[in-house]
């Protein structure tokens, strides 16, 4: 009862965790975030992987997927330093997020609640098509609510490994004894070997013997 309520509920998880990272998929897309959206996607990879493992008994798919997990996290850490500017970190440096190949930024930040966006016309800091606007009001800064995100898949990968853990343990101790019962059925099944029934009759003449016996002796 146990094992199963481990399963289940890491079962949960990787429901929780795919549905966060879909929706993250999502917006990353809508900002052109190329680093996020290729980490996405391995992340996601991961969870159905997990998913495989857990429910067709494969240990190796599960600690892969909680190896994964704690790349994952340190990647997360990496974005959540990144947009609160720890350390040298600056957000001036949004080539991170899209390998230098845009300037768009998070899509929150135009679209975050309450923002309010209004263009600037004939600006010089725009570049080539481009355009410069400014956004205020927002009730959440766009930093804050990709820190959110990512704080959450913290949470939801630290509770995935801890059960991938004890799930994978309750794997192997399966798999040892399914090994055992293998072993033995085989050991029995060869190791004795029934008596083969005969498909010729065998005939001993003892009425034959004892006739030609007495002829003999009465001659």
């Amino acid at each position: 009862m146990g094992r199963c309520d481990g399963r289940c509920t890491l079962v949960v998880i990787y429901c929780l965790q795919l549905v966060a990272a879909l929706q993250r998929q999502v917006f990353d897309f809508l900002g052109y975030q190329w680093a996020p959206i290729l980490a996405n996607f391995l992340h996601i990879m991961a969870i159905i992987m997990g998913v495989f493992g857990t429910v067709q008994i494969r240990t190796r798919y599960v600690i892969m997927y909680a190896v994964w997990l704690v790349v994952w996290v340190g990647w997360n850490s990496f974005i959540i330093c990144f947009y609160l500017e720890v350390g040298h970190l600056s957000q001036d440096r949004d080539f991170l997020m899209t390998f230098n190949t845009s300037l768009h930024r998070s899509w929150w930040m135009e679209n975050g609640p309450g923002c309010l966006v209004t263009p600037v016309p004939d600006s010089q800091l725009a570049p080539q098509d481009h355009h410069v606007i400014t956004v205020s009001g927002c009730l959440l800064d766009y930093q804050y609510i990709e820190v959110v995100s990512s704080a959450l898949q913290v949470f939801l990968a630290l509770f995935g490994f801890v059960y991938a853990c004890y799930v994978s343990k309750d794997l192997l101790d399966d798999e040892e004894a399914l090994d055992f019962i293998s072993f033995r059925t085989g050991f029995d099944t060869y190791g004795y070997q029934p008596p083969q029934k005969s498909s010729h009759l065998q005939l001993q003449p003892l009425y034959t013997q004892g006739l030609i016996e007495t002829r003999g002796n009465r001659g």
